[in-house]
């Protein structure tokens, strides 16, 4: 083989010289923009104010874990310590690109020539974004087993498969952010240049992709609205039912307090975002970049308002603020005498078929044991 072929050989692997990755396909670095400094500091304050409040939050609920004997408590807790370490770790992984950026105005096509790091970072968005949303949804689930079915949940929801349902949701929001990995959509850097994103287009794979990403988060934000207020009308009729004697729950009420401010967190912080997506995919238009960087504005705060629900909406945190109210169940219902006789009264009925259904159970338990005791052997046979 001459010189003349291998030359013609190494010139041919080699690509030409216009080439363009797929990632830069779109919007072409670098980006002739005027530099602001606000976006640098803004950056800054917002991701380590995101970073401290998950990380003051995930103390917090450390002691809980610790300190708590109750076995539904310490899943709820469980679910949350998975929801702040996802929060946590969305922002240091997002802050860790964009603030650079913001300060050095680095030339991604350089950085990144075959746009690893830019696809590294599209589906660090994508992953952390799913996962507050699914989590949420798995919470709403397990509160509303253990709120309508509470014998069922006891005897079959331990700690490892509260871990193992945590982590299931993780597996399942990383498979969704590979997908783009393996042909189905794709990652391209997004406007101002700071970020890569999945290609919101109406073609193709694109189109499957971000629909499929859009979807997911919409049907986990109606799940949880849809158990949450299941499991909230079951709380109101027990807690406001003809048996006043019966066992507090306190513990539920704050929990379910809990999950429903993060679910009105979440719904309005990726609501706009996911209703955006999808809205310019099946209309066909043109991505209006400046709604686009709005709405993902909207959701980051997601990030930020979500360990501050475990930090200050806890029994032992608004006894300190006001000291002299008592947050019991009791005391918080007999603040309202009319609204708790009205609910007395239309919940009546199906809360009679509950507790009765409920006596029935122990009656049928206490029987089984009476029985079994009598089939016992004494110890002089």
């Amino acid at each position: 083989m001459t010189s003349h072929q291998l030359t013609m050989m190494n010139a041919s692997a080699k690509p030409p010289t216009n080439y363009t990755p797929l990632c830069y396909s779109i919007n072409n670095p670098p980006f002739k923009l005027p530099p602001t400094i606000a976006s640098a500091y803004f950056s800054s304050i917002f991701g380590t104010l995101g970073l401290t409040s998950n990380l003051i939050a995930f103390v917090v609920l450390l002691k809980s874990f610790r300190k708590t004997h109750s076995r539904s408590r310490s899943s709820f807790l469980i679910f949350l310590g998975g929801l702040v370490i996802t929060d946590f770790m969305g922002l240091l992984v997002t802050s860790s690109i964009v603030i650079p950026f913001h300060l050095t105005h680095f030339n991604w096509r350089k950085l990144d020539p075959d746009c690893h790091f830019c696809n590294f970072m599209g589906m660090s968005m994508v992953f952390y974004g799913l996962c507050p949303l699914l989590l949420g949804a798995t919470m709403a689930v397990e509160r509303f087993i253990g709120i309508n079915h509470p014998f069922a949940r006891s005897t079959s929801m331990p700690k490892s498969r509260t871990v193992s349902m945590v982590l299931m949701v993780w597996f399942t929001a990383g498979c969704i952010a590979l997908l783009p990995i393996t042909g189905v959509g794709s990652y391209h850097i997004q406007m101002p240049g700071s970020w890569c994103f999945l290609n919101i287009s109406s073609e193709g794979n694109d189109l499957i992709f971000s629909l499929l990403f859009s979807l997911v988060g919409l049907i986990s934000l109606a799940v949880s609205f849809i158990l949450n207020t299941v499991s909230v009308v079951t709380l109101i009729k027990v807690c406001c039912g003809q048996d006043g004697s019966q066992r507090r729950r306190d513990h539920e009420i704050e929990m379910m307090a809990q999950l429903i401010l993060i679910m009105v967190i979440a719904s309005i912080c990726w609501c706009p975002l996911l209703v955006f997506i999808a809205q310019t995919v099946l209309s066909g238009g043109p991505l209006q970049v400046r709604y686009l960087l709005l709405w993902l504005r909207f959701a980051t705060w997601n990030q930020i308002l979500d360990p501050w629900v475990y930090i200050l909406f806890r029994r032992a945190v608004l006894k300190k603020i006001y000291p002299r109210f008592d947050w019991s169940r009791g005391s918080i219902m007999s603040l309202y005498p009319s609204l708790g006789e009205t609910v007395r009264r239309f919940t009546r009925a199906s809360l009679g078929n509950v507790l009765s259904s409920d006596d029935t159970a122990e009656e049928e338990k206490s029987n089984a044991t009476g029985t079994s005791a009598l089939k016992l052997p004494s110890p002089s046979q």
